[in-house]
């Protein structure tokens, strides 16, 4: 075989893989395109149906008690303060315990999510008031939308002020997050915590050495 009927073959060899590259390129631009039209298709969202409160600072809690109060909403929160205080700050503002639900699976802004999403789907919940800090706002409704939407729930944002307390955040921390969110919806496991649980033993054991 001379130098030149081997590189028609190798070519003729590359191209399915380029088509291959191409036909992904057009499925994940498929897929891209279809999830930001669901608006388009999916059945508009009720009315606000709960008030998901995101840990922190407990002037969230408070805020959230408020709008209980105002739209006689029920209140979730997730990893907020004890249970001591919380039922006392939501007690003093008039909503009794039957309409606060207190969760505290959550260690992290994705798991804030993560943990509660299937039961408010189960619940038929389709639509939430998200409340937060204006300046963990932005972080928290990328990773809920990406984790809430694909379970068909809207988010409606509630930022309570900061002010001299704000820490922006930065623009890697907000989208390291949301690709960790991402994730999750496809492999349905947060593969941050996967990774340290099975190399972090073994890396701490390298730094040792």
């Amino acid at each position: 075989m001379t130098a030149s009927q081997q590189r028609q073959r190798m070519r003729a060899r590359r191209r399915p893989r380029r088509g291959g590259r191409r036909r992904w390129l057009w499925l994940a631009g498929g897929a891209l395109l279809l999830w930001l039209s669901r608006g388009l298709w999916l059945p508009p969202a009720p009315a606000p149906q709960m008030i998901l409160v995101l840990g922190g600072d407990v002037e969230r809690e408070r805020v959230a008690g408020e709008l209980a109060k105002r739209d006689g909403l029920p209140v979730l929160v997730s990893g907020g303060s004890n249970p001591e205080y919380a039922h006392w700050q939501f007690g003093r503002q008039g909503l009794d315990q039957a309409r606060v639900q207190l969760d505290y699976r959550a260690t992290d802004t994705l798991s804030n999510f993560t943990s509660v999403v299937d039961d408010l789907k189960r619940a038929k919940v389709r639509h939430v008031l998200l409340v937060t800090s204006s300046d963990h706002m932005q972080r928290a409704l990328l990773v809920g939308r990406i984790v809430a939407g694909s379970r068909g729930i809207q988010l409606t944002p509630v930022a309570v002020p900061c002010g001299r307390n704000c820490l922006p955040e930065a623009s890697g921390k907000v989208w390291g997050d949301g690709a960790r969110a991402a994730l999750w919806v496809v492999t349905g496991r947060d593969l941050r915590r996967w990774a340290a649980e099975r190399f972090g033993p073994l890396l701490e054991d390298m730094r040792g050495r």
